[in-house]
């Protein structure tokens, strides 16, 4: 027989020896199932990670829209805080009307953004952590513990778990020593 023939018909090379032939065979079919189920697996991975980030996509879209937002959100609060209740109390009943239009649109903004998974950062607790907060100054505690929040300067938000903008802050001085008791008077 000519190698040719024994190239082309296989079987014949199996039928003389039967024994190799069939490991030979059982091992192929394992590689083969292994690398089938590796295949398998690894197209489930690529579907979770699109998934995934599909998914983030979707929640992480309005990033830069609700970033410029927020400047916006920033204005409306600025704007009321510059006129105290007493003036308020005492304005035209058209100036009351146009404050009361701003707080009514500076709600309706921030309730829009909720909507859409902007919260803002919680700074009720007092306790200042550098991955949501922006310390921008020391100042005396007057009377809070070193390190805790004093002040909020800046609203900061969340957009899903991601941290949007962190809160500007003063936060209390550390190692600050309490004045001295004159004892002579």
């Amino acid at each position: 027989m000519s190698e040719e023939t024994e190239q082309e018909m296989p079987e014949a090379r199996i039928a003389d020896q039967p024994s190799d032939a069939i490991e030979v065979l059982k091992a192929e079919v394992e590689s083969l199932r292994d690398q089938r189920l590796r295949a398998l697996a690894e197209a489930e991975n690529i579907r979770r990670r699109a998934e995934r980030e599909k998914s983030e996509a979707s929640q992480y879209a309005v990033t830069k829209f609700a970033r410029d937002m927020l400047a916006i959100a920033d204005n409306f609060s600025r704007a009321l805080a510059a006129c105290p209740p007493e003036v308020r109390a005492a304005a035209d009943p058209q100036v009351k009307a146009v404050l009361d239009g701003v707080e009514a649109t500076d709600r309706q903004l921030l309730g829009t953004l909720e909507r859409y998974g902007v919260k803002p950062v919680s700074t009720e607790d007092g306790k200042f952590d550098p991955n949501l907060h922006q310390a921008i100054a020391e100042v005396p505690g007057n009377g809070k513990p070193p390190g805790s929040i004093v002040d909020v300067v800046q609203s900061g938000y969340m957009i899903g778990d991601r941290l949007l903008r962190p809160a500007m802050v003063t936060v209390a001085r550390r190692g600050e020593t309490p004045p001295p008791v004159d004892t002579k008077a």
